[in-house]
């Protein structure tokens, strides 16, 4: 499984939702249940599956999720 492939299981399952689809440019507006709460849920989501820690400046530096899967992808071999 891709580090893509992944990710977006990652987001199906915080956000409970099998037809989520995710794209680089995806940001919090392309999700309706997308808030602060489900953020941090994400994040912790996504730090477990990739067994890996953001550090604060990842985390508010990547603006959509393509720069999430590109600071996975620096930390994480497939």
């Amino acid at each position: 499984m891709s580090n893509r492939e992944r990710l977006e299981k990652v987001f199906r399952d915080v956000f409970d939702d099998e037809e989520i689809v995710i794209f680089d440019k995806m940001t919090a507006a392309d999700i309706e249940k997308w808030d602060s709460l489900t953020h941090v849920q994400l994040i912790v989501a996504v730090e477990r599956e990739f067994a890996v820690r953001l550090k604060t400046a990842e985390i508010i530096g990547f603006k959509n999720v393509g720069d999430l899967l590109h600071i996975l992808e620096e930390k994480v071999v497939n």
